[in-house]
Order: structure tokens, then sequence, then C-alpha cells
């Protein structure tokens, strides 16, 4: 860090303080959680400080899930002012989310840079898809849910959001569409389910990288970058209440499907970056 000039830090700062506006706002209006926007950005910014590449996704994704921390409480906070979280759900999630979170870390941990930026590009051209095509397609008559079910699907989308650095909304709001919930109680739901996700991933990120202790970047806790973190949280907080707000007042069909565009956008560049660095 010491090598940067003066707007060289300006530049970097304006980086992560446009996505973090992005990543709050689409967190609160899309129940994506942010994490899908935050760790490419965070990846791009810790680049330009010449990180260590041999941990730098690991950095990105443990950093995006402590933002995520306070993002999905805010965020959750205000779909439960209207009535839009199902906590019966956010419970029988509970002990499975965090089991999951538990393999998933000992994943992240032990894959590559390479393998986790692969991995995330594949993940993020998925949703991309989903967002695009799939978004609105489904039933609006609620089915109940099997214990058996709720609890192998507990365990896969805590195992999967840690390494891609999410909080899970993803993975939780389409498995919700499917059995017919509405649109606003699935974003609801994924925010308060991705605040257990990114809260228990981001201890486990954080402790994994310093009982491994090959993090050699300043401001850093394990896993987790407190400068990314720092700069991140109070816009990406003030964000997702604002576009938590507005699911209530706006056609989303359009933003979603603009949304997808740029996720297969994202997905293009990080698999190029696989291909530079691998």
């Amino acid at each position: 860090m010491e090598n940067l000039n003066y707007n060289e830090i300006i530049n970097l700062l304006s980086v992560l303080a446009v996505a973090a506006m992005v990543a709050g706002f689409m967190a609160g209006l899309l129940g994506v959680g942010g994490g899908i926007v935050m760790v490419p950005a965070l990846y791009y910014a810790f680049t330009i400080l010449d990180f260590d590449i041999a941990t730098r996704m690991h950095l990105s994704v443990g950093t995006s899930l402590a933002i995520i921390v306070p993002t999905s409480i805010m965020s959750a906070k205000t779909h439960m002012e209207h009535k839009a979280v199902d906590l019966a759900m956010v419970k029988s999630f509970g002990i499975f989310i965090l089991i999951g979170v538990f393999g998933g870390t000992f994943l992240a941990v032990n894959l590559k840079t390479p393998s986790l930026v692969l991995f995330f590009s594949f993940f993020a051209f998925l949703v991309g898809l989903f967002f695009i095509f799939l978004r609105e397609n489904f039933m609006e008559k609620p089915k109940k849910i099997s214990n058996i079910v709720k609890k192998i699907t507990g365990v896969i989308i805590g195992f999967f959001s840690v390494p891609l650095g999410i909080g899970g909304g993803s993975l939780t709001v389409p498995f919700m569409r499917t059995f017919g919930y509405d649109i606003r109680k699935s974003i609801g739901t994924a925010a308060a389910i991705g605040f257990l996700i990114a809260l228990s991933g981001a201890i486990t990120m954080s402790f994994s990288g310093k009982i491994i202790g090959n993090i050699k970047d300043p401001f850093s806790f394990g896993y987790v970058n407190l400068l990314g973190f720092l700069v991140f949280v109070p816009v990406t907080t003030i964000m997702a209440r604002i576009g938590a707000k507005l699911v209530y007042k706006i056609d989303k069909k359009l933003l979603s499907k603009i949304f997808g565009v740029f996720l297969i956008l994202v997905s293009a560049r990080s698999f190029l970056e696989y291909l530079s660095i691998n």
C-alpha cells in the first residue's frame, strides 16, 4: 500500500464506494445478498493493491461475507416491518445452514485462487440466466415443504454460499419461489437467512485464515480484509435499506433482466481472469 499515490488511493476508494452502492441496493431490492457484486469488486480492488494472488480470492470471499452481516440485518429489518419474513422457514434452516457453512469453509480454504475464480464465474453465469429467463416464472400458491427437504436445502445453501462469498439469496429465493412463495416474502426470508450464513461464514473464514497463517496482506484478519470491510459497510447498509423499500413500489421484471445481463458480463470477466492466472 505504501507504493500507492494519492490519485490511486482515491481511485481505489471510489471503485469500492460505487461497488458498495450497487451491492447494497441489489441486496435489498433483489434478495441476492450483494455478494455476487461485492466479490468481483473486492477482487479488482485487491488486484490494484497487488495483494498476494494465492489468497486474493479467499480474501474477497471472506470480506464479502463480513460485509453482508450488517447489510442483511438492515435488509431483513425492513422486510420484517412489511411482514415479509417467514420466521418459521428461517428457524427450520438454522442448524443445517451452519453445518453447510462449516463444510463450505473447508472447501473454500482448500481451493486455490484460480479454482475459486472459476467456481464464482460459473455460478454468476447460472444466476444471470435465472434473473433473465426464470425469475418471475413460478407458481404463486405456496406448497408445503417437507422437513427433510428443508434440512437438505439448508446444508446445500450454506455449503455453496461460503466459497462464493454470498449470503445465499441467489439460492434461497429460487428455492422458495419454486414452492410458490410470494417474491417479496422470498426476498425478505432470504435476507434473514443471509444473516446466518454471512455471520457464521465470516467467522469461520477469518479464523481459518489465522490458523493457516498464509495471509501476507495488510489490514487483514484471516481471510477478512478490514479496509474493504470499513469502506463497504456504511454504504451497503444504507443502500440495502433503500433497495428493500423500493421492492414494494416498483415492477422489478425489467430490472431483473438488466441485472441478469450484468451477471453474465461479470461471469465472462471472471472467466477471463481465470484463464490469465491459471
